[in-house]
């Protein structure tokens, strides 16, 4: 006979979702490993506790950002360069809530567009935030409301990352902000403060520099984008002062104090006691980002944090749980959704039997300034402590004619081979276009190309591609256009 306790088990048994692979996260490491996945035969689920699927990346990081330089760009050519190209125009005035509806049309699109896929490949998603009750069930609290438990032969976390904001700051989202408000301001501000030099603050500190606004960035160390080639550093540097961007390098923030219209910023000199103030409109933190493990419940598996609060995974991306993988910004290496993106399509390939391949000192980092900058492999400094012997080919921008026709005469490219054997070991560019530039690079040297071969190459002209050409022969002293 059937107790009641035995129906209820049964429905439970029976509405419990089975999946051969959950993903946790649905941003471009999460729902390209997902499609990965579904594409190799396995029964797939998506787990995102956002209204709408793309995580940080679609939602308020690179496709909002890249909306915004690109609209600032073309108005900052209007009102600087439209009249060189004999273009005469008048009153071009800011509508920044245009702007701001035009970027939100672009997010919305794409992130549609993941939505589509998801379909397309037979992806069951599910809006709602996960937590592990064991390495194998899930328990999700549903956006709708209510919870389902979810079990998976291999759960893959992709949760990313969220901004690092120290309580040192004062964070409050309205005077004292991060990446996300910064792409929802609907005035252009007066002036703002930026603390950090990396890649989101010099990003987004360009949109609103080219719009009119006063730029002022603090960055502790003594120069611009740290982890990138000291040449890149430069030539950035002298672009944006020259848009106006003000740097205060060595500097530190060391406290805020805000009204309902104005931040005051506190700074302080690194190596010294010199003290000043900067009021401002908005303080805009952009010191990078932290993992985002908050609420997985992580503590209920065997899953191990290192003491920078990411998973640890080995070679294969597999945590201390053996059913249980992390990409993207939750593990060690650069936070860049290309790099989550094929850390995704390694762990699904894996798991069907197959055996990719990731090189990371391959995978391509991007600036989206204007001048970009891009770069893949090793900086020259990186190859000099590593008593690495080297030889260094240098091209600048102001000697092609592409760059002259279009007038995009700033930056460089510069290309470092090994000084016995020729192996292409960094390519480092800033310039128009780089960032499409940069995988001629990534190829060669993905096949160990040489700087020869590379100067062999026959490049279209008039291209910025030629500076490439051209910046392999320096290094073997024969450049022609210089």
């Amino acid at each position: 006979m059937l107790t009641l306790g035995g129906f209820f088990l049964i429905q439970f048994i029976i509405f419990m979702k089975k999946f051969d692979v959950v993903v946790i996260g649905s941003g471009p490491g999460g729902y390209v490993s997902a499609i990965r996945c579904a594409q190799l035969g396995m029964k797939t689920a998506i787990i995102e506790k956002r209204a709408t699927l793309g995580g940080t990346c679609l939602n308020v990081g690179c496709i909002p950002s890249k909306a915004l330089l690109d609209s600032s760009e073309h108005y900052h050519n209007a009102t600087h360069t439209f009249d060189q190209h004999g273009i005469k125009t008048q009153n071009v005035t800011v509508d920044m809530p245009q702007m701001i509806k035009r970027k939100q049309e672009v997010v919305d699109q794409t992130c549609s567009g993941v939505a589509f896929l998801m379909n397309k490949n037979k992806i069951e998603t599910v809006y709602g935030t996960a937590t592990f009750k064991d390495n194998s069930t899930l328990s999700v609290a549903l956006n709708a409301g209510g919870s389902e438990e979810i079990q998976a032969d291999h759960f893959i976390i992709a949760t990313g990352s969220k901004p690092n904001l120290p309580d040192a700051f004062n964070y409050d989202g309205k005077r004292v902000i991060s990446s996300r408000e910064a792409l929802e301001i609907t005035k252009v501000p007066k002036k703002m403060v930026i603390v950090g030099g990396g890649v989101i603050g010099l990003e987004l500190g360009s949109v609103y520099a080219r719009l009119g606004t006063e730029i002022h960035v603090v960055e502790y160390v003594d120069r611009i984008l740290p982890g990138m080639d000291k040449d890149c550093s430069k030539e950035l540097t002298r672009s944006l002062k020259k848009l106006g961007m003000k740097f205060y390098f060595k500097h530190a923030v060391v406290g805020t104090k805000t009204t309902s219209r104005s931040v005051t910023v506190q700074v302080e000199k690194r190596d010294s006691d010199e003290k000043f103030e900067l009021k401002a409109d908005y303080c805009l933190i952009a010191i990078g980002r932290v993992p985002y493990t908050e609420g997985l419940g992580l503590e209920n598996t065997s899953v191990k944090l290192d003491d920078r609060g990411r998973i640890e995974v080995d070679d294969h991306f597999r945590t201390t749980a053996q059913n249980i993988y992390a990409i993207g910004d939750v593990v060690k290496g650069m936070m860049l959704a290309h790099k989550a993106e094929e850390e995704g399509v390694f762990v699904a390939e894996m798991l069907s039997g197959q055996k990719p391949h990731i090189d990371h000192n391959l995978i391509p980092g991007v600036v989206y300034t204007w001048p970009e900058v891009a770069a893949v492999g090793k900086t020259e400094q990186q190859l000099k402590d590593l008593g690495t012997p080297i030889k260094v080919g240098k091209f600048p921008y102001k000697a092609l004619g592409r760059a002259r026709a279009s007038m995009d005469i700033e930056g460089m490219i510069k290309v470092i081979s090994h000084a016995e054997t020729d192996e292409i070991l960094g390519v480092h560019m800033v310039g128009a276009r780089v960032a499409d530039m940069i995988m001629e690079a990534v190829a060669l040297m993905e096949f160990r190309a040489s700087a020869e071969d590379m100067a062999r190459i026959c490049h279209p002209h008039p291209t910025y591609t030629e500076a490439v050409k051209e910046a392999a022969l320096a290094v073997h002293d024969r450049p022609i256009h210089i």
